[in-house]
This record gives structure tokens, C-alpha cells and sequence, in this order.
């Protein structure tokens, strides 16, 4: 027959516990279902690993975990963010606190290939621009170290001017 309880059928999720055995491995058939629960971005399905017991949802370790936002809201936040606006500006466009912004772009430091995924998928370029600055501050001549690596530093920034990418 086999352990009782559900069968194991969510194959692209990971536990979450950095002590178990199977953390970050998917399809390790550990992972079991435990319910949904509604939140105001929508349900979160809940997981409980066989292996050590863990209780985690589908938002842990995302940039939504524990939000109390609308995730679209953030979203936008972010936006005007990329788009180079100022903080203040943001804060009073999407009528929140400022430290809330900053709260926002502090866990959006810790998760940028998430928020890149996010701001970067519908994005239309048609032409970039590639700019190299030569520069260095103080030169210094620093013991044991060639010349030439004294020397400065090649600084390289790309431009999508027509969408306002920097």
C-alpha cells in the first residue's frame, strides 16, 4: 500500500527549509499539497514537506512573500522606478508612505532576477546604444601591482533612449 496521506504530485516544487535533506530539489516527491488560502492578490496554495515537516506556500522566498499590497500596485511602483522616478514622486503618485517604497525597492534588491523577469518581458527595442568611459580617481601607485592595472578603469553603459532605459 504505501505511507498514508496524499500522493505526492507537485514535481516543480522545493522545500524551502535549508536544513532538510531534499531543500532546493524538485521532483524529489516530497512535496504534498495542503490547501489554498485567499488573500487579497489571490489564493496561495500551501505545501508540507515529507521530509522534514516544513510549511510553506507558493510566494515563499518570491518578492510577493508577506506583501500587503496588491501585487500590482508594487508592480507599478517598480515601473516608475525603472523609469527613473524619484522616490517621493512614487510615493505620492501611488499614494503610500515613502518608507513603504523604500521597503519595496529594499526586498526588490534581494530578488532582481525576479523583478527583471517582470519589468523586462513585454519590452520593445529597436535600437540600443552602447557608451565606454575610460576613467579613474586618484591615481595611486599601489606596491606589488603593474602599471598598467593602475592604470584605471573601462566603464561600459548601454541606452534604449526611445523608452527611456538606462
Amino acid at each position: 500500500m504505501g505511507k498514508r496521506g496524499p500522493k505526492p504530485k507537485f514535481k516543480n516544487v522545493a522545500c524551502t527549509n535549508p536544513k532538510c535533506k531534499h531543500y532546493g530539489e524538485t521532483g524529489a516527491g516530497n512535496i504534498v499539497g495542503n490547501g489554498t488560502y485567499q488573500t487579497q492578490n489571490g489564493r496561495v496554495r500551501k505545501f508540507i514537506c515529507r521530509t522534514c515537516g516544513g510549511v510553506f506556500n507558493d510566494r515563499k522566498a518570491t518578492f510577493f512573500y508577506d506583501l500587503r499590497t496588491p501585487d500590482e500596485k508594487v508592480i507599478i511602483a517598480m515601473k516608475l522606478l525603472f523609469r527613473v522616478m524619484t522616490l517621493r514622486a512614487i510615493a505620492d503618485v501611488l499614494d503610500v508612505k515613502l518608507d513603504t517604497i523604500r521597503g519595496w525597492l529594499r526586498r526588490g534588491t534581494e530578488h532582481v532576477e525576479e523583478i527583471n523577469d517582470i519589468l523586462m518581458k513585454d519590452i520593445k527595442v529597436s535600437k540600443i546604444e552602447l557608451d565606454e568611459l575610460w576613467t579613474f580617481v586618484e591615481k595611486k601607485t599601489t606596491p606589488g601591482v603593474a602599471d598598467e592595472e593602475n592604470e584605471g578603469r573601462w566603464i561600459w553603459i548601454s541606452f534604449a533612449t526611445n523608452i527611456g532605459l538606462y
